[in-house]
């Protein structure tokens, strides 16, 4: 779990993950597109996303596509936010994206 975590941890690698989720199975190339990143920074990103199992691939021809892998963060949330009680933790997390939409 070390090597998710650490992966999280980065902005631009959350980022990277979140454009798989809404869009899963790009090329490198696709992915660099909108980012303010080069492309090697991007390359980087991917295989640290990659070690922790966040990210796997798939070569089609010349291209290889990326896709989103969810259950480390599944993991993640049944061992760690699942010591807590979940309405408690759902009311939390509700309060904060209110609070952040009127800032």
């Amino acid at each position: 779990m070390d090597k998710v975590f650490k992966a999280l941890a980065d902005a631009s690698r959350r980022k990277l993950l979140d454009r798989l989720h809404a869009e899963n199975g790009q090329t490198l190339n696709e992915l660099c597109q909108r980012l303010d990143m080069t492309r090697q920074a991007v390359s980087k990103h991917l295989a640290l996303l990659e070690d922790a199992n966040l990210v796997a691939t798939v070569r089609r021809g010349r291209e290889k596509l990326h896709y989103l892998n969810p259950v480390p963060i599944n993991e993640i949330a049944e061992r760690w936010i699942g010591k807590y009680e979940r309405p408690q933790v759902q009311a939390l997390a509700e309060l904060k994206r209110n609070l952040e939409k009127s800032s």
